[in-house]
């Protein structure tokens, strides 16, 4: 493949790595996490650690498999077009869920400075809607286009991250990072693996380069590279910021807060600090939209040329661009997002988080699964296979049983694809 369909060198494809674990996920955590008290500082050691084993075999399969076109075709490799298929569908749903729950962070951020996006249930919706579209008609433009707009953002949402840290670094030399100076949650070893599933929807999207293998240039070398990088920086990041937050403050003001980075940092620095952390807050979710938005076009797209699904779902525009897979996976994120118009935002906040984390988490048991099949790096698949149904359970049923659900969906597409080769089969014979 030339060098103008792989646009993504180390930088790049590390960026987007980052780009998609930070996004809307770290600014809502805080609030998710607080009532766990300590037992959210445990929950984020396993989360990172967790990654780190499934992006480590995630790595293991790229450089035993340099020439497949990502990670889902190496599933179907392993296990078979209808477990593959799956799989890789259950990840599919999971991008564009993540993708309704995204935008609409994004705009409620942004509704900080202009009010009126947020001032009903339509506005907000419609506004998400119309986010989620402007991004999609970025990636219409090519891979090129969206990767560069993801180093952009990236390097721009470190910096209230950078910020956090620093502010956290000052409160700690005061002595105000104390575990005695507010009460809070003691460890509960019955709640870690719903508080890990939770910790966990912020990791999500480390596989991204894996599964964008057709775009990333020398993938064998650059693929665990900004892999493990991405992962390894970013929770880091993540264990001392969102556990700083949650320890700095009240227990109860960090889970009732909205906005809860944008509190912590008000509450130490004032009015304008808080204000210019909303404003990355946004940016952060807009770059993370951009990078699932690409995301949910090269899933269908390895899935076609894998062979599990019907091909026409997999044509690609001039510039390479899954038109259809994009565009219908915006459009199925469009009627989740309009879905929640008449429904109460924390609960359908929380369950949103946890079907995507469920759905997701899926392909991460199959990933794990498929290196156990092939022999690869097998003592980290188990382990990997292992974390994986774990943080699954603690989703709860019922958030399983709809990711279980949503994953049949995938049955039909894939017997239509099979009724498809047939006819041709058939109208090949004299």
């Amino acid at each position: 493949m030339t060098e103008s369909k792989r646009p993504f060198g180390f930088w790049t494809a590390t960026a987007l790595v980052i780009g998609n674990m930070i996004g809307s996920g770290f600014f809502a955590l805080p609030a998710q996490l607080a009532p766990y008290g300590f037992t959210s500082v445990a929950a984020w050691i396993a989360a990172i650690a967790g990654a780190m084993v499934i992006a480590w075999v995630i790595a293991g399969l790229s450089r035993a498999m340099p020439e497949a076109t990502g990670t889902l075709a190496i599933c179907v490799r392993a296990l078979g077009p209808l477990p593959g298929v799956l799989i890789a569908w259950t990840m599919w749903v999971g991008v564009w869920a993540a993708n309704a729950f995204i935008a609409l962070t994004a705009i409620r951020y942004l509704a900080v400075f202009w009010p009126p996006l947020a001032q009903s249930s339509l506005s907000l919706v419609l506004a998400a809607v119309g986010l989620l579209w402007g991004i999609t008609l970025l990636n219409l433009r090519g891979a090129r286009a969206a990767g560069e707009f993801q180093v952009v953002t990236t390097l721009v949402k470190l910096v209230p991250l950078v910020a956090i840290v620093l502010l956290l670094a000052q409160l700690g030399a005061k002595g105000d990072l104390a575990a005695s100076a507010h009460p809070h949650t003691p460890f509960d070893a019955s709640q870690l693996a719903s508080a890990v599933t939770l910790a966990f929807f912020a990791m999500v999207g480390f596989e991204c380069a894996g599964v964008a293998a057709e775009r990333v240039r020398d993938p064998a070398r650059t693929i665990p590279r900004a892999t493990l990088t991405g992962v390894g920086l970013t929770g880091l990041l993540y264990l001392i910021a969102c556990s700083g937050i949650i320890f700095a403050m009240p227990q109860g003001s960090v889970a009732g807060a909205n906005a809860p980075v944008a509190l912590f940092v008000e509450a130490f620095w004032g009015h304008w600090a808080g204000l210019a952390v909303a404003g990355f807050a946004a940016i952060a979710a807009i770059g993370a939209l951009n990078g699932w938005v690409l995301l949910q076009g090269e899933v269908p797209l390895g899935m076609a040329r894998a062979g599990v699904i019907p091909a026409r779902i997999g044509r690609t525009s001039g510039r390479d661009v899954p038109v259809a897979a994009l565009l219908a996976s915006s459009a199925l994120a469009s009627v989740l997002v309009l879905s929640n118009v008449s429904r109460d935002t924390a609960a359908i906040y929380d369950f949103m988080l946890r079907v995507t984390t469920a759905a997701t988490l899926w392909f991460y048991a199959g990933t794990c699964l498929s290196a156990l099949v092939l022999g690869v790096v097998r003592p980290a698949a188990a382990i990997g296979l292992v974390f994986a149904l774990w943080a699954i359970w603690g989703a709860g049923y019922e958030a399983i049983g709809l990711s279980l659900l949503l994953m049949a969906t995938a049955i039909p597409l894939y017997l239509m694809r099979g009724s498809a080769e047939q006819a041709a089969e058939e109208a090949a014979i004299p």
